[in-house]
């Protein structure tokens, strides 16, 4: 080969694009105190993790530090409601968690804002509304799961309007006081 063609060669090899380095296992000693402290149970089986789970979970330490107490106090009920579940239930959460991945930018902000409506409630409204559901018949609520996902994205947004708009008009509703009826008016 002639030194031009060594020299072609060599820059279309670095103008390859190279291949991404698959995560190497990180020996337990290479963590940092802190990151051995929060990752302490689990050190025994550090080792015997892939190397990608091992990353994750040192993602999840530097993410845990970063967190104010209340934080991480929820984070600790979350994992305990997690634990807690059925592998079935597990499996459930994490399909619609993909599902809810897939969504638009918008409806996911959409969701978010629902599910702070709802947690924003007082206690006996949410409660209202679970018993409302959980008093439904398993058909009607079929009924109106199927109602709802054969909808546009605009025929949606135009029943939430009126939603809305039917709660506060109820909520005005409550608000203003009933004139007294007078016992002759009605004779």
């Amino acid at each position: 080969m002639n030194k031009w063609t060594c020299l072609a060669l060599a820059f279309a090899l670095l103008a390859l694009p190279t291949a991404q380095a698959e995560p190497s296992a990180i020996d337990w000693q290479q963590l940092t105190p802190e990151e051995q402290r929060v990752l302490q149970p689990m050190q025994e089986r550090w080792n015997q993790l892939a190397p990608e789970r091992q990353e994750r979970l040192r993602k999840g330490a530097a993410r845990w530090q970063t967190m104010s107490p209340e934080e991480r106090s929820q984070a600790r009920a979350r994992l305990k409601a997690w634990q807690q579940l059925s592998p079935e239930q597990r499996e459930q959460v994490r399909t619609r968690y993909e599902r809810f991945r897939e969504l638009p930018p918008a409806e996911q902000e959409r969701i978010r804002r629902s599910r702070q409506w709802y947690r924003d409630l007082p206690p006996e409204k949410r409660e209202a509304l679970r018993n409302r559901w959980q008093n439904m018949p398993p058909e009607q609520r079929q009924q109106l799961r199927e109602r709802w996902e054969g909808m546009t994205p605009e025929q949606r947004q135009k029943l939430r309007q009126e939603t809305r708009q039917r709660r506060q008009e109820q909520e005005h509703n409550k608000e203003r006081p009933r004139p007294e009826r007078d016992g002759a008016a009605g004779r």
